[in-house]
Order: C-alpha cells, then structure tokens, then sequence
C-alpha cells in the first residue's frame, strides 16, 4: 500500500504519446464533423441565456475545426484501486478553423483560430474479464484550460474585447461544467456497465486558509486611485478569491485600505486529483468594476509537500511583482466513519464535515406509452439541495419504460446539515413535470448502514424502481503514513 507522501512523489516524467497521435491525426476529419455538431447543440443554447444584451442572439452558423489535429504528450498511466486505470496526458491544439457567428445587430464574425491548452485526465474503469476489457471511459481536464480564439471581422466591431471575453467564457464555462473536474465526460463502452462500479470517489477535502498579501503597493491601485494616492495616500481595498478546478469560487472578506491585507479566512474545497491548482486571484474592490492586484498559482500536490504552507508570488497581468501571498492547507481524506459530523473542528462558516454521494444507474417499470414519457429522476435533500438527471426522451434502442440515466450527484455536508433534526434525502421519478412516485431515506437510515452506503432498486410507488447507490462520508485528518492511494503503473 501506498503512504500520501509516496503518491505524492511517485509520478515523474511522462511517456511520449506517439501512437495515440497518429490514431487522433487519422480520426481527425470524424472528430471534425463530431466535434462540430456538439459545439453548435451545446454552445447556440448556452449562448442565448449566458451572453449579455444583443450578444446572447450570436449563434453558429458554419463550425470546421480544420484540419490540424490536436497533439497530446507527456503521458502518465496509473493504476487506482483493484479494477481501473487512470490516464494523464498533456493536450495542446494550435486549430486553423473556418467558424462564423452571426447576430442581431452585430456584424458577422468569423474564428481563424482556436488555441486550447491543458491536463486531461482519462479514468478506463472498471476493468472486466471480456472483450471490450473496459466498461467506461470517464474524461476531464484536470484544471480548467487555456482557451484562445482568433476572431476575423474584428476590425468592423467598436467593442469587440468585449464579444472576445464573453465569447471565450461562455465556451469554458461550457466546459469546466462538462468535463473540469469534479466533472467528468462520461462514456459508456460496456452496453452492460455497472455504473456503480464505475464512480471514482474523489480524493478528500483540502482545508485552504488565506492568510495574508504585501508588497504588491501600487499594482493594486487603479489608475485613477494612482492619481488619488498621491493627494490622500488611498489604499485598496481588497479582497481574495479561491478556485481549485471547476469547483464554486470562494471569496474572502474585503480589507478596506491597505497595502497588507491580512485575513486568515477558511474554507473547504472538495479534491479529485493531486495536481488540481489552487488559484488565488487578489482584487481590488473598486465601483464599476474590481482591478486585479495580482494572481498566485500553487497545486494541492505541491502545498502538501511543502507541509502545507506556501509563500506565493503574486503575477500581475502575466508578469511577476514584488507581491506575495501566504497560504496554508490542511488534507482531509473520506472515511466511513460519522465522528467528524460532530466534531467542533469541522463547524463554521466555510467548513465541511463531510460527503453524500447519490449515483443514479436506471428506474424500471416506468408505466404508459412510449411516446408520452419522458422520465427523469430529482434527487433532493432539504430545500436547498435539488438534482434532476437528464430527461429521457424515446429513440430506436431506448427502452424508455426501463431508462438508463448513469448521472451522479455531489452534496457537501455541513455540520449545521446533520444534527438532530437532519432531513431526509428523496427519491423522486418523474415523467416530464409530473411526479410519478418517491421515496424518503431518513438520515439516520444512512448512519445506520455499512460503511454508511446504502445501494438498492428504491420503491418509488406504483410499480416504479430505481436502482440508486447512497454513499454518506465523513472525514478525518490525513497524514504522510496512511494509505489507500492510487500509483503509477511501471
């Protein structure tokens, strides 16, 4: 068995990735005409309810990604747990697209090229005895990715930063909700793969505390605070705002007037992989809009080794300055075990005590005719936590009476969630708007249960099941000498 600190310096240079390179080079015009198609049903939609004013009537009406291939490298293959593998490899795309855009009131624009950058992590799991040997394939970037385009018709459009930034985080917020982990693009290479032999659990909980900023002086004013300063001495106002991977943002207090914020604020992040940044962006709180004082970059990976206390350098607008960033993590790994619910390190604003991990596989015995139904389930906990899998509709090879749904569902678990008076989770099968039927699986059910996981066909009422895994965690501190992580295959 492997300890943490053995994970953690096990995995050293990659592999080259040759062969996979000229099988993606020969699939290249296939995956032009796939990848085309899912940029437009994916993107035109997404564009109308996140793009502002006249932007959100821009849609596609010509996507060729061109013929330039993307080129992965430097791979690594590690083996987790008994029965799958885990692939990571470098991808980098330097497309010659013939893309165009159109809107109401805006001019045509055209996209020559698309620049994508990132870590793409591949899980093939579980493992089986008969061909395909796979039953699924799970991909996602480790850490958002870099994603450049250039547009052409540029020059006729006044504001056109403007289209380029929105444009731009659209599509990565397309996919940093797709396939950034804790999301991952899920493909099903075994007709009969058991879904819940194929979720990997995440890692566990990085405690992140941002302690305190200087240095920075003048980076973090702007330019019309420079001219202030020098009649009134003003100051920034700042506050900092923590990612790691496609998780939600988490900002800190605003400290009014001063060069040397000091905060020693927490906060939970949930943890999938080790090479997941950690990304700190310090902003100036400003009337209009914030000013970048400056971005510090570390991974859960290397604050660990470095006993989980970093001084961060502070990058501003892509060059370094005099400014710093002190930050300290502590590693917490799920357990099978309800102590950290109670425990009064694990309350406050911020913190978590734990995991429920609901996996949704299929329902069955869904009545009525075929072209009526359109069933779907809703996972929900309390009032503020609701999921609806995606909803079914009926298609040559669908049994729709019997549908596959194979989503997951992630809640993170507050001390202030499992008290005494703890909710029940429900189960609901839906078709369309109605509820067909539901079921509630009281907390204490799940405290009750071996290894807190309860996984069976839940009777929703009439006549409907549905085949549901329900995994409750806790957590507890973990240290360089306890196992159970994955390493990298020789």
């Amino acid at each position: 068995m492997s300890t943490l600190v053995e994970k953690l310096t096990a995995e050293g240079d990659g592999t080259s990735a040759g062969f996979l390179n000229d099988l993606v080079a020969l699939l290249w015009p296939n995956i032009n005409v796939a990848g085309s198609n899912m940029t437009k049903e994916i993107a035109d939609p997404m564009f109308k309810t996140m793009l502002p004013g006249p932007l959100s009537s821009l849609h596609f009406t010509k996507v060729d990604l061109g013929n330039i291939p993307i080129v992965f490298s430097n791979v690594l293959v590690t083996k987790i747990g008994t029965d799958g593998i885990k692939l990571d490899l470098n991808v980098d795309w330097d497309g010659k697209s013939d893309i165009e855009l159109k809107g109401e009131m805006i001019p045509s624009l055209g996209v020559k090229g698309v620049e994508l950058h990132g870590r793409l992590s591949i899980l093939l799991c579980p493992l089986t005895d008969t061909i395909p040997l796979m039953g699924a394939a799970q991909v996602a970037f480790i850490n958002p990715p870099v994603l450049k385009l250039s547009f052409t018709g540029a020059a006729d459009i006044a504001n056109f930063s403007v289209i380029d930034g929105a444009v731009c985080k659209v599509i990565l917020s397309i996919i940093n909700s797709m396939a950034v982990l804790p999301n991952r693009f899920f493909v099903k290479i075994d007709a009969n793969n058991d879904y819940f032999k194929t979720y990997y659990q995440p890692l566990g909980i990085i405690r992140v505390t941002v302690e305190k900023a200087w240095g920075f002086a003048e980076e973090a004013q702007t330019k019309t605070r420079k001219l202030f300063s020098k009649l009134t001495r003003a100051s920034p106002d700042c506050y900092a705002k923590v990612d790691v991977g496609a998780e939600v943002s988490w900002k800190t207090s605003v400290k009014n007037n001063t060069t040397t914020p000091t905060w020693n604020e927490t906060h939970d992040f949930v943890v999938t992989d080790f090479d997941q940044c950690i990304t700190v962006d310090v902003e100036d709180q400003d009337v209009g809009s914030d000013e970048l004082v400056g971005l510090a970059v570390t991974t859960v990976k290397e604050i660990l080794m470095a006993d989980g206390k970093k001084e961060l350098g502070l990058v501003h607008k892509g060059k370094e300055t005099d400014g710093k960033l002190s930050l300290s993590c502590q590693f917490f790994q799920f357990a099978d075990d309800s102590s950290s619910f109670s425990d009064s390190n694990h309350k406050g604003d911020g913190l978590l005590c734990g995991l429920l991990t609901v996996l949704i596989a299929s329902a069955f015995g869904i009545k009525g005719p075929r072209e009526e139904l359109n069933p779907s389930v809703v996972v929900s906990w309390g009032s503020k936590h609701r999921f609806q899998t995606a909803v079914k509709t009926d298609a040559p090879g669908t049994d729709i009476n019997n549908p596959s749904f194979d989503q997951q569902f992630r809640i993170l678990v507050t001390a202030d969630m499992v008290g005494s008076g703890a909710e029940s989770l429900r189960i609901a099968c839906m078709n369309k708007e109605t509820e067909i039927g539901g079921t509630d699986i009281p907390f204490t059910d799940l405290l009750k249960a071996p290894n807190m996981t309860l996984e069976d066909k839940f009777d929703v009422g009439n006549g409907t099941t549905v085949r549901a895994s329900i995994r409750l965690s806790g957590v507890k501190a973990a240290t360089m000498e306890q196992t159970a992580l994955p390493q990298r295959t020789k």
